[in-house]
């Protein structure tokens, strides 16, 4: 096996008889040996051709105390050596088992006197272990001190039957219809950033002014087919029944005139505006559902405004409202070019069960 040389200051050969670099040749080039061992046995191959340990650390792309610690083990011990790891220190299955009790104890029933909740050193320091031993314990039990979710129940006295109505539209959709999800994301904002970012580069990523310029806002409506995918979306200056009644025309004229279609939307005042409902009555083949209060998960549509929020507004630079709307346009038409339909598959029953649980946990 022949190497490259590469230039640096020589070092002393590292000492290795024949048998030995067969052995290490042997295992670079099988395909079973872990890779690990290939990376060690290559280092050592490199070191006996005199190559110096900074040679070795770049051609290898490691650091020079990796290099300098397995040279140091292939002479103490032999191509053994760099077979198998070092012993660690004491593991969870090392600690006595009261202890790990001890330390899931005082992670799920206590805070630190000073603190809302542990770190991995307080709870290290608390119990008397190693930072290393709290970090695998919780790594084993799933649990992150660090991170809290938010959640809010919805108090709405026609939860049930509101979650059923939708669920049932999302489960088992009317025949010769279309079924909508609709919701507006309201005072999208055109920012522009005031200096420029640096590109992202290897070892770096793109960089970002934290203040920026508000140039104006727009509201986008959104309404999601929900068996193809696709999206109706408009922008408007203003978020009133207005331009509420516009997108509903807009739907109106997108959607064959021989369906009926079925609108899921949430109960923001606009929605049951009289002018809204006035116009609505004399088109019967519109069909309103509306979501609980506090439950605009039941809108398929939020994942749609949290894609585009996340991919092409959040870390957008925008000089002008008219910049952002032809971003928006441009998202929502090459989503039309290759829609991918987001599917609902909980049932009513175990969407309350669940519930049920959390509300009695909750109350204890």
């Amino acid at each position: 096996m022949r190497y490259s040389w590469c230039m640096g200051k020589k070092a002393e050969p590292l000492p290795m008889t024949e048998d030995q670099r067969r052995t290490l040749e042997a295992w670079v080039r099988a395909k079973t040996t872990p890779q690990r061992t290939v990376l060690r046995a290559r280092v050592c191959l490199l070191a006996a051709q005199g190559w110096s340990n900074s040679s070795v650390a770049e051609e290898l792309e490691v650091s020079r105390p990796t290099v300098i610690l397995w040279r140091q083990r292939f002479t103490a011990q032999g191509p053994e050596g760099i077979c198998v790891d070092a012993p660690h220190g004491s593991s969870p299955q090392a600690l006595p088992v009261d202890k790990v009790k001890e330390i899931l104890e005082a992670t799920l029933h206590t805070t630190p006197k000073d603190a809302t909740h542990w770190s991995v050193r307080t709870m290290a320091k608390a119990q008397g272990v190693g930072k290393s031993t709290v970090q695998r314990i919780w790594d084993a039990h799933g649990l992150q001190p660090h991170r809290v979710e938010t959640f809010k129940l919805s108090k709405d006295k026609h939860f049930v039957e509101k979650l059923t109505d939708v669920v049932g539209i999302y489960l088992d959709p009317p025949d010769k219809a279309v079924v909508l999800c609709v919701d507006e994301k309201t005072q999208v904002q055109a920012l522009d950033r005031t200096q420029p970012g640096l590109p992202m580069k290897k070892g770096r990523c793109g960089t970002m002014t934290h203040d920026y310029k508000r140039n104006g806002t727009t509201c986008l409506f959104a309404a999601l087919n929900v068996l193809e995918g696709k999206v109706i979306g408009s922008c408007y200056p203003r978020h009133r029944n207005i331009e509420f009644l516009k997108f509903l025309r807009t739907i109106d004229r997108n959607v064959e005139k021989d369906l009926d279609i079925h609108i899921i939307l949430d109960n923001y005042g606009t929605h049951n505006h009289p002018n809204v409902k006035a116009w609505l009555g004399k088109r019967p083949r519109f069909h309103l559902h509306f979501t609980p209060t506090s439950a605009s998960w039941l809108n398929l549509v939020e994942r749609f405004l949290g894609e585009i929020t996340r991919k092409r507004i959040r870390r957008g630079v925008f000089s002008s409202v008219a910049e952002l709307v032809a971003a928006i346009d441009e998202y929502i038409r090459l989503n039309n070019e290759s829609p991918k339909p987001f599917i609902w598959h909980k049932k009513a029953d175990e969407i309350l069960g669940k519930l049920a649980r959390c509300k009695a946990v909750t109350g204890t």
